[in-house]
């Protein structure tokens, strides 16, 4: 039987936390710990539903790469706390408990897995496309759409609504969602653009209109060569928006792309947690003042 990976985005799922908890929840010392709690919880959830056999947590080393920013100096621009340090815009509670959260995966084995000049995207697309076995990746981003493969399989486990009421996305899911192939997700973000990510767009061209280029052109090559064309069915206004962003669409889908090749591949399967590991977990919870999800996390990882 394949083995399961799951890959967590670790970013987007503390922020989520820390937003979705109450910050009144504090260690004895006082400290802030609601993210530390509420991504243990999501991990508890998690894995109970879906039992894998390996769990990465995929971080952002790098949430900006340069190489990114040279290619679209839009790219994130909004996140940034103060553009002279270029430091992520992170609210001050939740600063503290990053690394707490980084030394709570450790405790349980969970590895934390992040590469220079690589966001935590570029670690789950790296990590999912060499695994040999089906494959969930955990996220808010709709980037990662682009990895969803049936045959694979790689699903996303969309947590958007929150972690309890995720969506599973695959390919059948993105055709009733944006009526595209999820292969041409790349090409559709690109045309659509995220304002969350700084990705601008193709002026005038929306969802529905990149979906229906894509269904009858294929790729951006073939709606460009279509709009090349002065025959072609693209309408004049797209087509000259099209041709006017030429350049931007060369540089977009470079910057859309997550990589396959940012990090090693070697992933352990994990073992159930040793008496070691619980009573680390039992005592960290203690000292932080977690409740009872320390519990929670043993029982779905024992």
């Amino acid at each position: 039987m394949s083995r399961r990976l799951m890959l967590l985005d670790s970013a987007s799922l503390y922020f989520r936390a820390f937003y979705g908890v109450p910050d009144s929840l504090k260690a004895p010392d006082g400290t802030v710990v609601n993210a530390v709690r509420g991504i243990l919880d999501f991990v508890a959830t998690l894995t109970a539903q879906y039992s894998p056999d390996a769990v990465v947590a995929c971080w952002d080393d790098d949430w900006r790469p340069a190489w990114r920013v040279d290619l679209l100096p839009s790219y994130k621009t909004h996140r940034l706390a103060d553009p002279a340090d270029l430091a992520e815009e992170v609210p001050d509670l939740l600063t503290p408990q990053v690394p707490l959260i980084a030394e709570a995966f450790g405790l349980i084995g969970i590895p934390v897995v992040g590469a220079q000049g690589a966001e935590a995207d570029d670690i789950i697309g790296t990590l999912a496309r060499s695994w040999d076995g089906p494959v969930d990746a955990v996220t808010g981003d709709r980037d990662l759409f682009q990895l969803v493969d049936d045959a694979r399989p790689v699903r996303i486990l969309y947590v958007a609504r929150g972690v309890g009421n995720h969506d599973v996305v695959d390919e059948a899911w993105i055709r009733t969602k944006y009526g595209i192939e999820s292969r041409q997700y790349v090409d559709f973000a690109v045309m659509r653009g995220d304002t969350s990510d700084g990705i601008p767009g193709v002026p005038g061209i929306g969802e529905k209109t990149a979906a229906t280029l894509l269904k009858e052109f294929g790729d951006l090559d073939g709606i460009l060569e279509a709009a090349r064309q002065p025959f072609s069915s693209i309408k004049p206004r797209a087509r000259q928006s099209l041709l006017d962003s030429e350049e931007y669409i060369h540089v977009a889908r470079k910057v859309v792309t997550v990589s396959s090749d940012a990090c090693p591949t070697d992933v352990l399967v994990r073992e159930p947690l040793s008496q070691d590991q619980k009573d680390a977990l039992t005592a960290f919870g203690e000292q932080w003042g977690l409740g009872s999800v320390s519990g929670r996390v043993i029982e779905a990882l024992g």
